[in-house]
């Protein structure tokens, strides 16, 4: 998907995708640590149709780069893929909400220090993504920011809500059953 909605804007390498998705701090919602997985995905692109290439050129001393461009296939699926995606919750099996779900496998002690841990680590990811934001909208248009005001909203809404469940554990308005 991030590859195909880059070349919407413009035909490129793969070399310069990867460095739009490093300007434009994609990097937490897309995985490409690694040069190699752009161009496995190019390939499989290439393979179904949806990209092609628009043109080969060898600069220099440099190795031949390769030019590709997205298909009318490829913006179907493209348009597609982000409708259903963005119309449609997903069913997600997030560790969080599977975690509280056997809360009572712990000693209130236990989950109330697991989960002090987690105020801590959200309030730190909270600052990070806030930072993001500000660094991000010195050179950037929000539309390419909107996925940390999405991460900003959630990070501050399960930290409100993982110290309220502190605080009732504090005050015993959760309590654990009897052990036999």
């Amino acid at each position: 998907m991030a590859v195909l909605s880059m070349l919407t804007e413009e035909p490129m390498h793969a070399y310069r995708m990867q460095q739009l998705i490093k300007e434009r701090r994609k990097g937490d919602v897309v995985n490409v640590t690694q040069r190699n997985s752009i161009y496995q995905t190019i390939d499989r692109l290439l393979r179904d149709g949806l990209v092609a290439v628009e043109s080969m050129a060898r600069a220099a001393n440099r190795p031949e780069r390769t030019t590709y461009r997205i298909t009318d296939a490829g913006r179907v699926i493209l348009r597609a893929w982000l409708d259903a995606m963005l119309s449609t919750p997903a069913r997600e099996y997030p560790e969080f909400p599977a975690a509280l779900s056997f809360l009572p496998s712990l000693t209130p002690l236990e989950a109330v220090d697991a989960l002090t841990t987690r105020v801590s680590r959200l309030e730190q990811q909270l600052a990070a993504v806030e930072d993001e934001l500000t660094q991000g909208r010195t050179f950037l248009p929000r539309l390419f920011l909107i996925e940390f005001e999405y991460q900003r909203q959630v990070l501050a809404a399960e930290l409100d809500y993982v110290k309220a469940l502190v605080d009732d554990l504090h005050a015993e308005r959760i309590t654990w059953p009897a052990t036999p």
